[in-house]
């Protein structure tokens, strides 16, 4: 017989922030959506559909969100509720915007908030990034792909050519992790085979 917790599968799968609808700040900032007054409608699509829309109120130091959500067979609910805004000064001038999660136990500062019934920040909703999803060859073969793409290159070329202004030092230095993603981005099932 087992202890506690023995013949119970764990699961390490989790929401992702892919799997929620998402309302950047900084997006809304960039836009010249944050005027005092102002109002404008978000709608948020996949393959060219529709799949969720919502309301946006500005104020001066806050958003009023409104929409309406369901889950599976449950009735639509309608939800209201203010995000607060908050602005920090940045080093070299400006100023940064950012959302107060609205959940009143966290009030975190966050660029992002993650719609999954409520919007709120991605530690209230318990929501895990894509790449956490990902086993470890998978994350190593992104992390490869990203080196090649920041240098301008084509994967099917291999490792491209340093580019005009980069110092061989950094050219060097992304050259040595990219082969070393690209030897942790074999799958075991692949590499017991070769063996």
């Amino acid at each position: 017989m087992g202890g506690f917790g023995s013949g119970q599968r764990r699961s390490s799968w989790k929401v992702s922030t892919s799997d929620c609808y998402r309302l950047d700040v900084r997006w809304l900032h960039r836009k010249g959506l944050l005027f005092p007054g102002g109002y404008f409608p978000l709608t948020w699509t996949r393959n060219g559909e529709p799949t969720g829309s919502i309301g946006l109120w500005s104020e001066t130091d806050r958003v009023i969100l409104r929409y309406r959500h369901h889950r599976f067979d449950e009735p639509w609910k309608e939800q209201e509720y203010p995000v607060m805004l908050e602005w920090t000064p940045c080093n070299y001038g400006g100023t940064r915007v950012w959302f107060r999660c609205p959940i009143w136990s966290c009030g975190r500062r966050v660029a992002v908030l993650y719609g999954n019934g409520m919007f709120a920040c991605r530690q209230c909703h318990q929501l895990a990034y894509e790449s956490q999803r990902e086993q470890p060859y998978s994350r190593a073969l992104s992390h490869a792909q990203a080196i090649v793409e920041r240098l301008s290159g084509a994967w099917a070329d291999g490792f491209p050519d340093k580019p005009k202004g980069m110092h061989w030092r950094t050219y060097s230095g992304l050259f040595r992790e990219y082969e070393d993603a690209q030897h942790r981005s074999w799958p075991p099932w692949l590499l017991r085979q070769i063996e």
